[in-house]
């Protein structure tokens, strides 16, 4: 048996003893990365039609340019929040285990759904950083793993140092949308600028919840330069959540 054959026979015993998993709820599926039944028919995938100006989904289709009374009030200043799915039991399981869970592979799994919804311009992807004390205590950045994983997927450049954060903040979690806008203020940087300039960005997270921490980063980048930047996640948390 030749080394093709022995690498073979060797995935195939992992497999049996290890099969693949669902990420959602951890039954056993025919292949890394795909979700059971159950879990998949839960998932609330978004799109088109959405606002165009923040690409909140509406429930049909109300023409070109259309917006959302939020955007009509005040444009946001990023070209869009485009999201896999609606936040909700089976994409908080999934972002959970990634980020505190330590399955990096998960990482994987939500960059292959956020695919199809890249920016068709899209130059650069950047992930919104953690604090340095923050990346040190839990070892890793899961915007990062997410962005490297879009990057090999689709061919689009990832960069894990264009954007940073320049101090520690509180964490946002139940606090109201302007205390989290105060809280996040000023707290992100672009250390060069011919890393963005000109470029479209495309902002890599893994919730979307208020909006603040994106929107901090989003002026940081615009304010270095950046022609424009869409910022791409795998779950939004709408209004109705």
């Amino acid at each position: 048996m030749g080394r093709t054959g022995i690498g073979a026979l060797g995935r195939m015993l992992v497999r049996l003893v290890l099969p693949p998993r669902c990420p959602g709820c951890g039954v056993p599926v025919e292949d890394d990365h795909r979700f059971c039944a159950s879990c998949w028919s839960s998932l609330h995938f978004l799109g088109p039609p959405w606002c165009a100006g923040c690409n909140a989904p509406f429930e049909f289709d109300r023409g070109e340019g259309a917006l959302c009374a939020p955007c009509l009030k005040a444009p946001p200043v990023h070209a869009g929040v485009r999201a896999a799915v609606a936040y909700g039991p089976v994409a908080r399981t999934l972002a959970l285990r990634l980020k505190y869970g330590r399955r990096m592979g998960f990482a994987v799994t939500a960059a292959r759904s956020m695919a199809r919804l890249m920016p068709t311009d899209a130059e650069l992807l950047l992930p919104v950083p953690l604090h340095r004390w923050r990346l040190w205590s839990r070892g890793f950045n899961q915007a990062w793993l997410i962005a490297r994983a879009l990057s090999d997927h689709t061919g689009v450049p990832a960069n894990g140092e264009a954007l940073v954060r320049t101090r520690h903040t509180a964490p946002l979690r139940g606090i109201g949308g302007s205390r989290r806008a105060r809280a996040v203020r000023n707290a992100f940087a672009v250390p060069g600028r011919a890393a963005v300039e000109g470029r479209a960005i495309v902002l890599v997270d893994d919730v979307h919840t208020s909006g603040a921490t994106a929107d901090a980063c989003v002026r940081a980048l615009l304010a270095a330069g950046a022609a424009s930047v869409t910022v791409l996640c795998w779950a939004r948390v709408l209004p109705d959540d």
